[in-house]
């Protein structure tokens, strides 16, 4: 413990992140759709009310970065279970179908 900066695995880079006011309140997902190709997973983060939907974010991930977001996501989850206990899984809701448009119109 000499003060002096780590060298090798040890080391954390360190990225400075900056948030557009836009993002930073974050958006509402009760449903989140899960595709993939041979290249890349979709994540289409929903919010369902009252029958409807609107798709609020979309995030296009590696496989290799979906395997770390995924074990994040099981840590976490452990983390949170041992804190405030079992969490009771809700029922899951009918299987949405999306249209394409802007403002979530049918196209022709």
């Amino acid at each position: 413990m000499d003060g002096a900066p780590k060298q090798g695995p040890e080391r954390q880079a360190q990225i400075q992140i900056k948030v557009r006011d836009e993002v930073l309140g974050g958006v509402y997902a009760n449903l989140l759709l899960v595709t993939h190709t041979r290249e890349e997973f979709v994540l289409d983060w929903v919010s369902v009310f009252q029958g409807g939907g609107s798709l609020n974010a979309r995030v296009i991930t590696s496989p290799g970065h979906m395997k770390r977001i995924v074990r994040a996501l099981q840590d976490n989850l452990g983390k949170y279970e041992a804190a405030f206990g079992k969490i009771v899984e809700s029922e899951e809701p009918p299987k949405p179908v999306m249209t394409l448009g802007s403002g979530g119109e049918k196209p022709n």
